[in-house]
């Protein structure tokens, strides 16, 4: 066990972000669920704006915990080649996935934001937040998606990781933190002493909350 829960995660992730405290470019995301509470954390340390980026794992049907890709907002998809070859996964199984969770990915965007825009990220350092990375298909998803909208950076910032998937995703990003890359990793919940499962409500209450806080301090 590395981390108490999420938010004793997000402020020592935060302390490794030290460098864009104050910086009027930096916009956090969290991946949500889980990777908003730590998120929040992260946006208070730093003093800047929280939102959300959704992304979904694309679940092998006869088994959805393995993950034969991802799809993000914005409509990109990242594909696990690899395990799509192996089990002989058609194209036509992608797509009816792909349809469902984006179903799901626009019931969230609603949901999360109600009316507020999602943020304008063109020329903005963006910090991609979540709780941590196993394969890491979800968060390759969610930086493909960012650098569409031609930020100046990506930024890919994780309590813990594999380590494998943490240097995978340095093609991903301008800059990654994966603040604990341990040599035995079966899965991310393995290093937080509480992991439940992080609710729609919290994400909004966390969200609501940024808000408040900036808005007072403005």
């Amino acid at each position: 066990m590395l981390f108490l829960d999420r938010s004793d995660a997000g402020r020592k992730l935060a302390a490794a972000l030290s460098k864009y405290a104050g910086d009027p470019s930096v916009q956090v995301l969290g991946l949500p669920r889980g990777g908003v509470p730590v998120a929040f954390e992260v946006a208070q340390a730093l003093r800047a704006p929280l939102d959300v980026f959704i992304v979904r794992k694309l679940g092998v049907p006869s088994q959805p915990e393995l993950a034969m890709g991802a799809v993000a907002s914005g409509g990109v998809r990242v594909l696990n080649e690899e395990v799509l070859a192996h089990l002989g996964i058609p194209p036509s199984v992608v797509d009816r996935v792909a349809a469902i969770e984006q179903i799901e990915i626009e019931r969230r965007e609603r949901s999360y934001r109600e009316a507020r825009p999602a943020p304008n990220l063109t020329g903005k350092t963006v910090i991609l937040i979540d709780d941590g990375l196993a394969t890491g298909s979800t968060m390759r998803a969610a930086a493909s998606a960012v650098k569409l909208q031609r930020p100046a950076a990506t930024v890919v910032a994780v309590p813990v990781a594999a380590a494998t998937t943490c240097e995978v995703l340095r093609g991903d990003a301008d800059d990654i933190f994966c603040l604990a890359t341990p040599s035995q990793f079966f899965a991310v919940g393995q290093w937080y002493r509480n992991f439940e499962q992080t609710s729609d409500e919290e994400v909004r209450e966390l969200l609501a909350r940024a808000e408040n806080i900036r808005s007072r301090a403005s």
